[in-house]
């Protein structure tokens, strides 16, 4: 009995699909593309980099996206969990922008690597809203 090779399959010769998977359409980015992206401010201040997304496992909805801020060679490295709707994409900078100085950021909910991990409860999703407008979450508004 033959098998389903798909790297003989002459209607996927020169597609994504067996080549290699679709980082970025018009409208959608995959997650992988989207980790390592930069955030910028209104100014233009690099404000750090996306380190991860969470998704919400019931909806599929984005929930936060995680940047890692501040420290050196990850140390004193601080993770913010930013509502993914703070955020816009930048096309002309390749990144993200959001209204906030590097002081508003500082002040901002944030997490050690540790903490990160049990990062989600009702109380800190709660933190995160307040601080960002009622725009964490669910959202609020």
């Amino acid at each position: 009995m033959a098998t389903y090779d798909a790297n003989n399959d002459p209607s996927l010769r020169g597609s994504d699909i067996r080549d290699q998977h679709v980082e970025e359409t018009g409208a959608l980015i995959s997650a992988g593309k989207v980790k390592g992206t930069t955030v910028y401010n209104a100014t233009g201040d690099d404000l750090g980099s996306i380190h991860d997304l969470m998704i919400d496992k019931r909806s599929g909805r984005v929930a936060y996206a995680v940047m890692s801020f501040g420290g050196f060679l990850g140390i004193g490295e601080k993770f913010h969990p930013l509502p993914w709707n703070v955020l816009t994409y930048d096309e002309d900078q390749g990144g993200y922008n959001i209204d906030l100085s590097v002081e508003q950021l500082r002040g901002a909910p944030s997490y050690s690597s540790d903490e990160l991990r049990n990062f989600g409860d009702r109380r800190e999703n709660a933190q995160v809203a307040a601080y960002y407008g009622g725009l964490g979450y669910p959202p609020l508004i």
